[in-house]
């Protein structure tokens, strides 16, 4: 019925047959996501979108995303409706947010019901092969053959947010299909406080941790470390996974879909002890389902003497209003400092950012909307005004631009941290394997759970959701 219904939609009077034309093409090509969106082999089947934007509505038009609820998501609005009604003044874009808990549920449960109320969904990089395979989002290869300039991109960054299956980490697949363009890259950043530790950032990971250890004992009533411990979202999990790559660990082989083994071996459990009995007693009392939120809290309080935190959840702790380290920008950062993560064994750091996907379940006019909006937020001037609103964008040309290394002092801090990051698993698994994570990780932080025994069990708990899979994924470490 909902084939039906779009067909009636696009035989308003006044539409041109072209439009009408590229809509059918859209429809056909959409049919197939009414089945299991995978052959028996568990190969993705996700519907094509074409490699020419369809002819768009004149008609007012509403383009919603689903997202996060956090500033990025509203300075994305905000941005759209500003500069993308310059070109298209009858489309109104509609960032719809949730909290961050709910995310995942909030967009994979309409997706399960073959409905949604949004046409483009912000996904995590890791939530594409369960899209793709479920045939929920667009293949958009031939779209962005035609449209994008690949080249314009480091090759992972662009293979992050759009390909499946995942290449090795840190190459592009020429080979493989895209399904989203980024929207907004992101890794974490040490924020440090110059005042209490020195201009001078810790270089290495056991060297931020005796430094941790001297200005919280110099400092009472000031912590030595703020990090995510949540048992939510990917909280805790990508806080181990931090942990565990600058001491040489691996969150699996992807090639062999091997877990057990490889996540708790010895640079495994060493980065294990190191969060849970030289971290953890770091961090402020009652922090153990700390997240994004709290952890700004206890920097703009003054209550961290460290603290780690995504790059685009940052912004607020320049704002005077909410912060007591200064009555201005200027003198808060005679106080904060933002260097890139310390390195170890490796100087690994975690990818964030999400990319944009065009649900199939959209009407058509709104999928071509989503088409052209895509290709106009990708433009070289784009992503540099983007960025200059305070986006971070991932286009290299972007990453260097003054628009965008001016625009905040953790700005070169992604910049230079582009060439370090890892992944996690891009399989259509990843939510379990997350929530697996996540709960156990926390429960050793907060002292339920002994810590080699936490990371032994998520091994071998990950190793039995993928053990019962038959689809293949890839990607990450």
């Amino acid at each position: 019925m909902r084939h039906q219904q779009r067909m009636r939609r696009i035989s308003v009077p006044g539409r041109k047959v072209q439009l009408a034309t590229a809509a059918m093409l859209l429809v056909a090509t959409t049919v197939t996501a009414c089945g299991d969106g995978q052959d028996d082999g568990g190969t993705a089947s996700a519907p094509k979108a074409p490699a020419t934007i369809p002819e768009l509505t004149k008609d007012p038009l509403t383009l919603s995303f689903i997202w996060f609820d956090w500033p990025p998501a509203q300075a994305l609005e905000a941005f759209a409706n500003a500069e993308y009604k310059k070109e298209r003044p009858n489309a109104t874009i509609k960032v719809n947010t949730v909290p961050n808990a709910n995310w995942h549920d909030a967009m994979f449960t309409q997706f399960a019901a073959r409905k949604t109320d949004f046409d483009i969904a912000i996904l995590d990089s890791q939530h594409i092969g369960e899209a793709v395979t479920n045939g929920n989002i667009l293949d958009i290869t031939d779209f962005v053959k035609s449209n994008i300039d690949v080249t314009a991109y480091n090759p992972y960054l662009l293979a992050a947010y759009g390909q499946f299956p995942q290449a090795e980490t840190g190459k592009r697949d020429e080979n493989a299909s895209l399904y989203g363009l980024p929207l907004l890259g992101d890794t974490w950043t040490m924020i440090y406080r110059k005042d209490l530790i020195g201009d001078k950032p810790p270089q290495t990971w056991d060297e931020m941790i005796s430094v941790a250890e001297r200005c919280q004992a110099d400092h009472p009533g000031v912590s030595g470390l703020a990090f995510h411990q949540a048992n939510g979202s990917d909280a805790a999990a990508v806080t181990y996974n931090t942990v565990n790559g600058v001491y040489g660990g691996n969150l699996w082989d992807a090639k062999t879909r091997k877990i057990e083994g490889v996540l708790n071996d010895a640079a495994g459990q060493e980065a294990m002890d190191v969060l849970v009995n030289r971290m953890k007693p770091l961090t402020a009392k009652g922090s153990g389902n700390w997240f994004i939120d709290e952890v700004n809290a206890a920097v703009a309080q003054g209550k961290a003497c460290i603290a780690f935190n995504w790059i685009a959840a940052s912004g607020g702790l320049l704002d005077p209003k909410q912060s007591t380290l200064g009555t201005t920008r200027e003198q808060i950062l005679d106080k904060l400092g933002f260097a890139t993560l310390p390195s170890q064994k490796t100087n690994l750091v975690p990818l964030g950012g999400m990319g944009m996907h065009v649900s199939a379940y959209s009407p058509t006019e709104n999928q071509a909307e989503a088409l052209n909006f895509m290709k106009w937020f990708e433009r070289a001037d784009i992503q540099k005004k983007w960025a200059a609103a305070g986006g971070v964008p991932a286009r290299t040309d972007a990453l260097e631009s003054p628009e965008f290394l001016n625009a905040g002092p953790f700005n070169q801090v992604y910049a230079d941290s582009v060439p370090r990051m890892r992944d996690m698993w891009n399989v259509p698994e990843y939510a379990r394997l997350v929530d697996i994570e996540n709960t156990n990780v926390n429960a050793a932080l907060n002292g339920a759970k002994n810590p080699k025994d936490a990371l032994d069990d998520i091994a071998k708990e990950q190793q039995a959701v993928l053990d019962s899979s038959n689809r293949r994924g890839g990607g990450g470490l």
